[in-house]
């Protein structure tokens, strides 16, 4: 008798995995819940990182018109500047001290009294600008202490014009501070001969044309005075043809004054 060998399977075709036995086929399994997550959701990017390069840029040209428009601004109040200039040739104004006479000193360990008579000119030599003064307060200074205190009234000072300014500065037992050092004015005492210091602190507007500034603090100081201590009640007087004031401008920056 004849045995028939049968195959256990059949090769599958192209190459295929091999079938079942007894004609049964490879059971499909369905995939699992993991899998299923996984194939309907995308795969993490993580987000680009900014762009730093562009901000760079943004920020240069921003600081390249910035500096553009403050040099254009500059360039405008030069130029305005030198109009005003050209046009009107503006001076500052003169002061000069006339005289001043002494008629009472005394200081004691704590307090000063004194009394001047101060006159002083004031000169306008611009053609097309006026000056307005604030009143003007007035400090006579020796030995770094406050020794009288006074005020001119304020003026208008027109175009070419020479103003004369008196006044009777004084103190009247003017307390010294505590610490204050009074070696110096002790020492011209003895001397009879005191060295002295004006500072005149006032605003002014200047009027060009039709415009009209804003308020400008000036200060003027005359120094390198001197005058005789009076011995009775005869008033004494000191020589001023030396002496020379300077105006200086005070503007203020911030909580400074230069």
């Amino acid at each position: 008798m004849n045995d028939k060998v049968h195959p256990s399977a059949k090769p599958a075709a192209n190459g295929g995995a091999p079938a079942a036995a007894n004609g049964e086929a490879n059971p499909a399994f369905p995939a699992n819940k993991a899998q299923l997550y996984n194939s309907s959701r995308p795969a993490y990017r993580p987000p680009p990182p900014p762009k730093r390069g562009h901000r760079r840029s943004c920020l240069c040209s921003c600081c390249l018109w910035s500096t553009i428009a403050i040099l254009l601004i500059l360039l405008l109040a030069a130029i305005a500047g030198a109009a005003i200039y050209v046009l009107y040739r503006p001076q500052r104004p003169s002061f000069a001290v006339n005289s001043i006479q002494l008629s009472r000193f005394n200081l004691t360990d704590n307090s000063i009294t004194s009394s001047f008579n101060l006159s002083v000119t004031a000169r306008n030599p611009n053609k097309k600008l006026t000056f307005f003064y604030d009143s003007i307060a007035v400090k006579f200074i020796s030995g770094d202490l406050d020794i009288a205190d006074g005020s001119f009234p304020g003026f208008t000072h027109g175009r070419r014009n020479v103003t004369t300014l008196k006044s009777v500065v004084s103190s009247s037992k003017n307390q010294i501070a505590d610490g204050a050092d009074t070696t110096q004015l002790k020492s011209s005492l003895k001397n009879r001969s005191l060295p002295l210091k004006i500072q005149l602190d006032t605003k002014v507007k200047v009027k060009i044309g039709g415009i009209k500034t804003k308020n400008l603090r000036i200060r003027v100081t005359c120094d390198g005075i001197k005058i005789s201590i009076p011995n009775g009640k005869t008033a004494t007087s000191a020589t001023t043809s030396h002496v020379k004031c300077k105006v200086d401008p005070r503007i203020k920056i911030i909580k400074w004054t230069v």
